[in-house]
């Protein structure tokens, strides 16, 4: 069982940026884990959780929607075991509450909210216009 924590959403206005956090720690003491992958997701009201952003943890690759391509960007920290998402170029639309997710075993693609064992609390991010 993996826990994941999030931190570093806000209100912020267009144009602005932010850095989200998600820090991935056992849930049970003394077994360990290791990370396969983790990605952001992201969901504004009335619409589905879509994807934003993914790496993979064994090579660092990245992967990114479309809609954020350029403007955000995914990094890591293996030895806390946390992933990072730095927004910048922040627009109105980009407003949703963001998860981070993690899976500790491979499965194909990043890309779908189902390959995802793990889902931390979401953290709200709003861009005023």
């Amino acid at each position: 069982q993996v826990q994941l924590v999030e931190s570093g959403g806000g209100l912020v206005q267009a144009g602005d940026s932010l850095r989200l956090s998600c820090a991935a720690s056992r849930r049970t003491f003394g077994r360990t884990f290791s990370l396969n992958a983790m990605g952001w997701f992201r969901q504004a009201p009335g619409k589905e959780r879509e994807f934003v952003a993914a790496i993979n943890w064994s090579d660092g690759r990245t992967y990114y929607a479309d809609s954020i391509k350029g403007r955000f960007t995914s990094s890591r920290d293996n030895a806390k075991n946390t992933v990072y998402l730095q927004l910048n170029m922040l627009k109105p639309e980009d407003t949703a509450v963001y998860y981070c997710a993690a899976r500790t075993v491979l499965r194909p693609g990043v890309f779908s909210p189902e390959t995802y064992d793990y889902w931390g609390q979401g953290t709200q991010v709003t861009v005023s216009s």
